[in-house]
């Protein structure tokens, strides 16, 4: 097997749990046969948007096709 990793920024006016939920699901219904996530760093906008706008980066994980 072989597998090619993907960083994936998620976003969410709720909290983390939800941005990286956002980068997951994307992840999921875009590509084929991913394995697995993880949560790289989480930060949070504040300067140009009226609500906080929290932050996940996500790498993702799928094998390859033959």
């Amino acid at each position: 097997m072989v597998f090619k990793k993907i960083t994936l920024i998620g976003t969410s006016t709720e909290s983390f749990d939800d941005a990286a939920d956002d980068a997951i699901d994307r992840a999921e219904s875009t590509l084929q046969n991913v394995y697995w996530a993880e949560v790289d760093e989480l930060g949070v906008e504040i300067a140009s948007v009226d609500e906080r706008e929290y932050q996940a980066e996500v790498t993702v994980a799928f094998e390859l096709e033959d």
